[in-house]
């Protein structure tokens, strides 16, 4: 599973570590495409520009609202927190702090505390759990974070954290942007590079969510997950100069799937 992914690890690890340069230069455009596209999943109208200007230059920029300066700022901070986090496990403390960064300012009264009502997806098919069994079902996924998924690959890993946690919606609101702070922090901690997953391909992401929770088939955000983090390489190897040939890397058949939750 995942052996194209692997090959691209070893051709970025064959250059690490990489120049300060380059990570400040790697990292400063990353908060912002990731900021961008994430809050952009949830509706926000911030502009990939407008969220530069906010995020590195601290201007207002006229016309939108406090509550999407907010969740630009929160979504970096947030991003900050879990690169700081990196040595820690999974644990429900550290989902709810990145939760709590997430809504800081925009809700909190809710901010980093699971649902105490019932929730809907807009437009899925899936239904989130009665929220009295929100605890229980975090703490089942808890244990399965520390038990199975330490034998599976760090790319499936990380794509099932997000598909579990948000199909679990344990918070009011917040939950897509925390899914996919968690999902890249599982990345970060195995030495692959972070994702962003493109506000153009949210039809589909969402679809993909569906039919993971629905129907138990968790081949669409796996393969989409595939090409993600493969892109997730490039802006790497842009950064270094490196010539990359992706027809030799990207394995026309997907991944294989093999999932035990």
């Amino acid at each position: 599973m995942f052996k194209d992914i692997d090959e691209l690890k070893k051709e970025l690890d064959a250059h690490r570590p990489l120049s300060a340069d380059i990570v400040r230069n790697l990292k400063e455009n990353l908060i912002v495409d990731w900021t961008y596209n994430s809050n952009a999943i949830e509706g926000s109208t911030l502009t990939l520009q407008e969220t530069k200007v906010i995020l590195e230059d601290g201007i207002t920029v006229g016309g939108k609202s406090l509550r999407e300066h907010l969740e630009a700022i929160n979504h970096k901070e947030a991003i900050e927190y879990i690169e700081e986090s990196l040595q820690e496990p999974l644990t429900q403390r550290l989902i709810k702090n990145v939760h709590g960064l997430v809504l800081k300012g925009i809700d909190d009264k809710n901010a980093g505390t699971y649902r105490k009502i019932n929730v809907h997806i807009s437009g899925a098919r899936h239904t989130p759990p009665d929220f009295i069994h929100v605890q229980e079902e975090m703490d089942k996924f808890e244990d399965w974070y520390n038990t199975k998924a330490k034998d599976i690959h760090p790319v499936l890993r990380s794509a099932m954290v997000h598909t579990e946690f948000v199909g679990i919606h344990p918070f009011v609101d917040g939950n897509g942007r925390a899914a996919r702070l968690l999902m890249n922090m599982e990345l970060l901690k195995a030495g692959y590079p972070p994702i962003v997953i493109p506000v153009s391909d949210r039809l589909d992401y969402y679809k993909a969510l569906d039919a993971a929770h629905v129907e138990k088939n968790y081949e669409p955000f796996l393969e989409m997950t595939d090409g993600w983090v493969k892109k997730g390489f490039d802006r790497y190897f842009f950064a270094l100069g490196i010539q990359n040939n992706r027809e030799k890397q990207i394995n026309k058949n997907g991944p294989d799937i093999d999932i035990d939750f």
